[in-house]
């Protein structure tokens, strides 16, 4: 049976039409997945995020857990409310998840997981946590609804508790502020600014019912895959998954192997990926012509087959197909894509598509 949100009521009543997603049944738009995808772009929009769940680390050996068991380093965390987006890989080096990690005090941060892994994440946590003192809690009593666009700030401030207001209004990108069980990030998956809010469950509905009387305009997951994809953002069990590394999915950003003495879960594996090289290249593909590209669409280096797009669709910013792919490495420039039959020039990108509603087009 699929689970449902706090707010699957409230999004019928508002006439979405609802999906299966990840076990969940979620809505996929009100009407209108293009104006959706325009208003968070130009001015604000919101969805509900209840689906994923955040996890907290506590314990005064919570720094040294998370150092070991997260690709990138929450060392580099040194102000209260900072966050950190990281994988968390298998010994192999493939990638068990994608999260944003925040650094509340030293003896507690705060974790956000992807939905359909959720009970796979906290088990394998608490596997690595065993012979410690560390709690590892998911905050199941919490709801999350993002905010984002260029006017999700201004909109959503006055409707945060007061004693969160100020500090919310202060918080600089990537960082969170909290206050009993109310927690905001200027955080996002929409390659525009924002916030994400925790609060308690029993207050999301309330919230999402202010915001919408404010002019924040509901959206759902079509929208919030086209403004992922636009922004370059990967989304796990598409881009990346346990059969892939980081450095495969354009992440490896996110993996600092110079600390000789850090020695995380995982790291062996890529070392010995990084060394041995070949590694397929994670790019943007941009197509030249009509046409849509889908995930899994095969691409040709001549007759040759180089790799597929990992995610693909439709850019209503662009009006253009755009998509994220894995490549061979030593691919040429002359690419197509076999779209039905026919093979289609694409050209390659370097992600992101779009930066603060406006197209950043790069070629690789």
């Amino acid at each position: 049976m699929e689970q449902k949100t706090i707010l699957n009521q409230t999004h019928r009543d508002m006439g979405a039409r609802m999906v299966p997603f990840g076990g969940w049944d979620m809505p996929v738009h009100y009407g209108s997945q293009i104006e959706e995808h325009h208003a968070v772009r130009n001015d604000a929009g919101m969805f509900d995020v209840c689906h994923m769940t955040a996890v907290d680390i506590r314990g005064p050996e919570a720094k040294p857990f998370l150092r070991h068991l997260l690709a990138n380093d929450v060392d580099r965390l040194k102000t209260p409310g900072k966050a950190l987006y990281s994988c968390m890989l298998r010994k192999d080096g493939g990638v068990i998840d994608d999260l944003i990690v925040y650094y509340m005090d030293d003896d507690w941060y705060r974790m956000v997981v992807n939905a359909a892994t959720t009970d796979k994440d906290v088990a394998w946590m608490r596997q690595q946590a065993e012979d410690t003192d560390i709690e590892i809690q998911p905050r199941r009593d919490l709801g999350m609804i993002a905010v984002q666009g260029p006017n999700a700030r201004e909109k959503a401030l006055p409707l945060l508790p007061d004693d969160l207001r100020e500090a919310a209004a202060q918080l600089a990108p990537f960082h969170a502020a909290t206050n009993g069980d109310w927690f905001v990030g200027r955080t996002g998956y929409t390659g525009e600014d924002g916030f994400e809010i925790l609060l308690p469950e029993d207050q999301v509905v309330a919230l999402w019912q202010a915001l919408a009387e404010a002019g924040v305009r509901p959206c759902g997951l079509g929208a919030r895959d086209t403004l992922r994809l636009e922004a370059g953002m990967n989304l796990y069990g598409t881009d990346m998954d346990e059969d892939t590394s980081p450095l495969e999915s354009g992440l490896a950003w996110t993996i600092p192997l110079g600390d000789l003495e850090r020695d995380f879960i995982g790291r062996s594996a890529l070392v010995v990926q990084k060394a041995t090289g070949n590694l397929p290249r994670f790019t943007g593909v941009l197509l030249e012509g009509k046409g849509v590209l889908r995930n899994h669409l095969k691409l040709y280096d001549g007759d040759r087959e180089i790799g597929e797009i990992t995610s693909g669709g439709f850019s209503p910013t662009l009006e253009r197909a755009i998509g994220l792919a894995r490549i061979s490495a030593d691919a040429g420039d002359e690419i197509t894509v076999d779209i039905r039959g026919r093979k289609l020039p694409v050209t390659l990108i370097k992600p992101p598509f779009v930066r603060n509603g406006k197209s950043c087009i790069k070629k690789t």
